[in-house]
C-alpha cells in the first residue's frame, strides 16, 4: 500500500504540472492564478502570433537538417567503432566522440561560438550567426548520441550474418547494403528521432550560436516566460503535448497491428 502511494505521488509530481497547463490553456483570463471561464482565445492568439509560428518552423527545419547530418556522421562513427576493431587513434576517437555526452551545454555552446568566430576571421565562414550555425552546432552535439545507438545495435547483432553473406561471395559493399544497413535501420531511425528531439528541446547551445532573426522556438518561449507565463504559452505547450501524444499513439497502434 505504501509503495502504491509513493508511485501515485511520483506520477502526480511528473504529470500534474502538465495537466495544470493544459487546463489553464483554456482559461479566459490572462492571469494564471485563477479560473475565470472556458475560452479558446489563447489558441486563436497563438495562431495569429507570427513570431511564434516563424520560430516553430525554423526549429523544425533546423531539427530535421541537423538530425539528418548527425545520423549520417553518427552512423559512420558507430559502424567504425563496432566493426573496425582496434585501430590507431581509436581511444582518442572514442573519447572525442563521447565528450558531448558529458560536457555541460554551456561549455559546448561557448566553445562552438568561439569556433565560429575564429572561422569567420580566418576563412570568412560563417558570415555572422544564424540558422546555419545553429544547425551545425546541433548536428555536432547529436552525433555522439546517434553513434552510441548505432554501435550498440551492431554490437548486439554480431557479425555472423555479414560473414555468411561474404562466404557466399557477396562483395563487401553488397553485404553492407543487404545485411548491415537493414540491421542498422532501427538504430538509425531511433538516432534520428533522438537528434531531432534534442534539437527541438535545446536552448543553451542555440542561444550561443544563433543571431538576430534566428531565434528558435525554445528560445522564444524561454524569453517569453522570463516576463511571466501567459495562457498563450500554455496553449503552445498543449499543442506540443497533443502532437507528441498523437505520434506515440499512432506508433503504438502500428506496432500492435504489425505484431
Amino acid at each position: 500500500m505504501r509503495l502504491g502511494a509513493w508511485l501515485v505521488a511520483c506520477y502526480a509530481f511528473l504529470y500534474a504540472p502538465i495537466a495544470f497547463l493544459v487546463v489553464f490553456s483554456f482559461n479566459d483570463s490572462r492571469l494564471v492564478t485563477g479560473w475565470s471561464g472556458f475560452s479558446l482565445r489563447w489558441y486563436a492568439a497563438l495562431l495569429h502570433d507570427q513570431g511564434m509560428i516563424e520560430a516553430a518552423f525554423l526549429s523544425l527545419r533546423i531539427a530535421a537538417v541537423s538530425a539528418t547530418i548527425a545520423s549520417v556522421v553518427g552512423a559512420a562513427a558507430g559502424f567504425a567503432l563496432a566493426r573496425f576493431g582496434r585501430f590507431r587513434g581509436r581511444t582518442l576517437f572514442e573519447a572525442a566522440l563521447g565528450v558531448p555526452l558529458v560536457m555541460p551545454e554551456v561549455i559546448t555552446g561557448l566553445s562552438l561560438l568561439l569556433l565560429f568566430v575564429a572561422l569567420e576571421q580566418m576563412i570568412g565562414w560563417p558570415y555572422g550567426r544564424g540558422a546555419g550555425t545553429v544547425t551545425v552546432a546541433h548536428a555536432s552535439v547529436s552525433v555522439a548520441y546517434v553513434a552510441v545507438v548505432v554501435r550498440a545495435r551492431l554490437a548486439d547483432a554480431g557479425v555472423a550474418l555479414e560473414q555468411a553473406a561474404m562466404d557466399l561471395y557477396a562483395p563487401p559493399w553488397k553485404a553492407f547494403a543487404v545485411i548491415t544497413l537493414p540491421l542498422m535501420a532501427p538504430a538509425l531511425v531511433s538516432g534520428w528521432l533522438l537528434a531531432f528531439t534534442l534539437s527541438m528541446d535545446d536552448v543553451v547551445v542555440a542561444s550561443f550560436t544563433s543571431g538576430p532573426g534566428a531565434s528558435t522556438l525554445p528560445m522564444v518561449v524561454f524569453s517569453a516566460t522570463r516576463l511571466g507565463t501567459t495562457p498563450e504559452i500554455y496553449a503552445l505547450a498543449t499543442v506540443i503535448v497533443a502532437v507528441v501524444a498523437f505520434v506515440l499513439l499512432a506508433v503504438a497502434l502500428l506496432s500492435r497491428k504489425r505484431g
